[in-house]
């Protein structure tokens, strides 16, 4: 049995949407990452990954993103009490809000961060770096 999880990439005047995660969190505390959360069961349903996705955006950093939504990867990873996790990528359009650390036991920090500056910082993981290039490149691909 898996946890599902879905991370949006929002992208707006050339920079990421990123969240230095909670201390407090148990896994990957303290470091960057891109906004998302676990979905939860909620019987049959349609667009399930999306609406969790819109939810988790505004609970954790107050914004708002259009509809449309757009694949860009997935992977899958070992919690340390062995769970395992298949975490989902979207590709968002920014619609309103001004992102902060509305949920502090979730989010420590808020940044709009260039591709650049996310690779160089220290606190940045393997795997944002791994979605900010795949969301990268299908941006490349698409014109809003």
């Amino acid at each position: 049995m898996f946890y599902v999880n879905v991370e949006g990439a929002i992208f707006r005047d050339n920079k990421w949407l990123i969240i230095e995660r909670s201390v407090k969190e148990g896994h990957a505390g303290g470091l960057l990452s891109l906004v998302g959360g676990t979905v939860e069961n909620e019987g049959d349903t349609i667009d399930i990954l999306e609406r969790t996705l819109r939810r988790e955006l505004f609970e954790e950093v107050g914004v708002k993103v259009k509809v449309k939504m757009d694949y860009v990867r997935n992977t899958s990873f070992k919690l340390n009490d062995g769970s395992e996790v298949i975490d989902i990528v979207f590709l968002c359009e920014f619609e309103e809000g001004e992102p902060f650390a509305k949920s502090p036991e979730e989010v420590d920090a808020v940044h709009w961060l260039t591709a650049d500056e996310i690779a160089a910082h220290p606190q940045t993981p393997i795997w944002l770096n791994d979605s900010i290039k795949a969301a990268e490149k299908l941006l490349k691909s698409k014109t809003f």
